[in-house]
């Protein structure tokens, strides 16, 4: 039984779609201080905004943004709102950076012996 293209295709889009969301919110400095931060502990959004130069409103957005991307998940006690790391977000751009784990590693390794060779050949002074 074959596989029925539309729905694949749909699948790698969605992926896509996901992981473009996750290196999106990680390209803004400020959402990779409060995932930081979050990674220590769970935090309020109040509790988040003096660390920044920014407002409330701005703070909120950028967690919606956390959020959105899977990175961060909000729960709701009363009239704060707790922010906590999840970790899904994360490990689905880990797992796509893994996949070229084995290119950087050849290539580090290779300039490695280039410099090795470098130093073996450089004039002592």
């Amino acid at each position: 039984m074959g596989k029925d293209p539309a729905k694949f295709n749909g699948m790698i889009k969605y992926r896509d779609d996901a992981l473009d969301a996750v290196f999106h919110a990680l390209a803004d400095p400020t959402r990779r201080a409060i995932i930081r931060m979050l990674a220590q502990r769970e935090h309020s959004i109040g509790e988040l905004v003096p660390s920044f130069p920014i407002s409330f409103v701005a703070v909120s957005n950028h967690v919606k943004a956390l959020e959105k991307a899977g990175l961060i998940r909000r729960e709701i006690k009363g009239r704060h709102h707790i922010c906590k790391l999840d970790g899904a977000g994360l490990n689905a751009a880990y797992r796509w950076l893994a996949a070229y784990e084995r290119f950087w590693n050849e290539s580090l390794d290779a300039l490695e012996e280039v410099l090795e060779d470098m130093k073996k050949e450089a004039p002592e002074e």
